[in-house]
């Protein structure tokens, strides 16, 4: 077992998104030796999807954030969660601490509520663009883009995108051919190019 192993922490809330969740954490998840993962909520415990299905949050808001990664999905909850300060707050500090900032979807709003993407490049849903561009008017979104990479910040566009994003951050800290190993392990085509976005 590898000694530097990421602590991966990522936020659920109700409503997020199946997909945006588990698409990338599955990617992380094949490499066990390199990556921890949390899920961390408001209060532990089930937080239902707005798919109805619940995940388990072992950590929450009122524990010290310590990831080295701090991963956002995105789902309809977000519209509520951009006006939870308590919620905000947290991301703010998990952000500070992290490695990496990463979100997919309309994660990025609430990213950029927080203030932690203000200056910076970054995308969201293609859907919901508009709305999210409203939370962060300091932010430079890039409406075609599969995913954005600013330094240590990384938004991805709508729900499967986030996938292609996980195995970018692969290829990122591990190199190219993990992050292939992981897409085969997973019978998964991967869309390795950030800047081909069928859906703009």
């Amino acid at each position: 077992m590898a000694t530097n192993r990421r602590k991966v922490g990522a936020l659920i809330f109700p409503g997020f998104e199946l997909l945006d969740l588990f698409g990338p954490l599955e990617m992380l998840g094949m490499l066990p030796d390199y990556y921890d993962l949390h899920l961390v909520a408001q209060t532990s415990g089930p937080v239902q999807s707005n798919q109805q299905v619940s995940a388990y949050a072992t950590s929450d808001l009122t524990d010290e954030p310590d990831f080295d990664i701090l991963f956002v999905p995105g789902g309809a909850g977000t519209r509520l969660g951009v006006s939870d300060t308590v919620l905000l707050e947290w991301i703010m500090r998990a952000s500070d601490v992290a490695e990496f900032t990463v979100s997919v979807c309309t994660g990025s709003a609430l990213l950029a509520k927080a203030g932690v993407l203000d200056g910076r490049r970054a995308t969201t849903n293609k859907l919901a663009f508009d709305w999210v561009m409203q939370q962060g008017p300091k932010v430079n979104w890039i409406r075609r883009a599969r995913w954005v990479q600013d330094d240590q910040f990384v938004t991805s566009s709508g729900v499967s995108a986030g996938t292609d994003m996980s195995l970018a951050l692969i290829e990122l800290m591990h190199g190219r051919e993990l992050a292939e190993k992981v897409a085969h392990w997973a019978e998964y085509t991967w869309n390795s190019d950030p800047q081909h976005d069928p859906f703009a």
